[in-house]
């Protein structure tokens, strides 16, 4: 799985082929990366899904497994928290009908946006403990 912060996509990967492309919204701050706690910020770095939220507040999720040792690493230089809960996830509980609409703006705290019925496929399509790389 790769994201491109910077075009704004969510790629499925099997190999180097591409298997679904996804437009997406990021942190509300996106530009560079997450470096502490509710800083709106998208993470960058090489992580993976280590968790499924059938119940969160938004439409299903996946838990990203940030931070990683870099993060750590850098937090504890800075001596800040890096903070967690990144997930792709889907539109809040009872925003279905938001649908596409979500991509014209950064919307999330530092999480990455699809629709619900993106979010369904990618539930399906997408394993435990798959490699997620985030790139500016």
């Amino acid at each position: 799985m790769l994201v491109l912060k910077a075009p704004r996509r969510l790629l499925l990967l099997r190999g180097d082929r591409v298997l679904r492309d996804y437009e997406v919204a990021l942190g509300r701050s996106s530009t560079g990366p997450k470096r502490h706690q509710r800083d709106g910020r998208t993470p960058e770095g090489r992580y993976r899904i280590d968790a499924r939220v059938a119940d969160s507040r938004f439409h299903r999720a996946l838990h990203i497994s940030y931070p990683n040792q870099d993060d750590l690493d850098f937090a504890r230089r800075a001596g800040i928290a890096p903070g967690g809960d990144v997930m792709i996830h889907g539109l809040p509980d009872g925003e279905r009908w938001v649908g596409e609409v979500h991509r014209a703006y950064d919307w999330t705290n530092g999480c990455i946006g699809v629709t619900d019925d993106e979010m369904n496929e990618i539930w399906e399509l997408v394993d435990d403990g798959t490699p997620i790389e985030i790139r500016p």
